[in-house]
């Protein structure tokens, strides 16, 4: 198996900015193909945030998002960040980051989620 520890949500006024962190461990010898953060916002659906391939430079955003979100790794860390600047009161959701083997679209192994609030 393998554990995904998300950290950095909080409470932040629109307009700041927070830093999200997602630690692998376990078997983390497995082959990542990539690492997507996602969000799920109080009667919605989770929906797909940002990804990067794990090798390579390969990055891709929700159109919500782009332009104001980074996602970034550490491959030596089995880390991956998204950094999220200027924050919108509709970014407020639980942010959840997963490792896929194998695909852009399907992801293996979930995180338990980190609380982003953004006030107005």
């Amino acid at each position: 198996q393998v554990q995904l520890v998300e950290s950095g949500g909080g409470l932040v006024q629109a307009g700041g900015s927070l830093r999200l962190s997602c630690a692998t461990s376990g078997r983390t010898f497995i082959s990542i193909y990539a690492m997507g953060w996602f969000r799920q916002a109080p009667g919605k659906e989770r929906e797909f945030v940002a990804v990067t391939s794990w090798s390579g430079g390969y990055t891709r955003y929700a159109a919500s998002v782009k332009g104001r979100f980074t996602i970034a790794k550490d491959n030596a860390k089995n880390t991956v960040y998204l950094q999220m600047n200027s924050l919108k009161p509709e970014d407020t959701a639980v942010y959840y980051c997963a490792v896929s083997k194998g695909s852009y679209l399907l992801y293996d192994y979930w995180g338990q989620g980190t609380q982003v609030t953004v006030s107005s």
